[in-house]
């Protein structure tokens, strides 16, 4: 099954959804998930929030509560050992199986204070990064994968969501 596949499948019954944009813009590869939610700003439905939490996504939880999302899709860089750019999702009991580390709240915690406080499906969109060393630009693999990443889910949202 491909992402674009899966993420429809998984966005069958939402009516809200909320996009977090992780990560870190001054480490290279670590900014791909606040870069992929920069590029989907104006190519989403008006039922999908987007957020640019950067390391502190925990910081966002009360906007989050507030928005009633039925889905959040975390997008960040992760080491699961794959080549540069590649993407995959994690379902939040898988999450801890990925490095992540530069943000304070791991994401596995994250996901499940979601689930808890606004019953939402959690999803984690990660990308493994090249370089993630401080005033590097994003490599070209992982801006590449950034762009493909946010044509596919623009493209998926307005499936799901277009009757919304």
């Amino acid at each position: 099954m491909t992402l674009a596949e899966y993420l429809l499948s998984w966005l069958r019954n939402a009516n809200r959804v909320m996009i977090l944009g992780i990560g870190n813009p001054m480490r290279g590869d670590d900014a791909v998930g606040v870069e992929i939610v920069k590029m989907l700003r104006g190519r989403v439905p008006g039922c999908v929030k987007l957020l640019e939490c950067q390391t502190v996504p925990e910081n966002f939880i009360g906007d989050i509560i507030r928005f009633k999302p039925s889905h959040v899709l975390m997008i960040d860089a992760g080491q699961f050992g794959a080549s540069p750019g590649e993407t995959r999702l994690f379902p939040p009991e898988r999450i801890s199986g990925i490095a992540i580390s530069t943000h304070n709240m791991p994401l596995r915690i994250l996901s499940r204070i979601l689930e808890e406080t606004v019953s939402a499906n959690v999803l984690l969109l990660a990308i493994q990064p090249k370089n993630t060393s401080f005033d590097e630009a994003m490599s070209l693999e992982v801006l590449e994968a950034s762009k493909a990443v946010a044509d596919m889910l623009s493209e998926v949202l307005w499936k799901s969501l277009q009757q919304r």
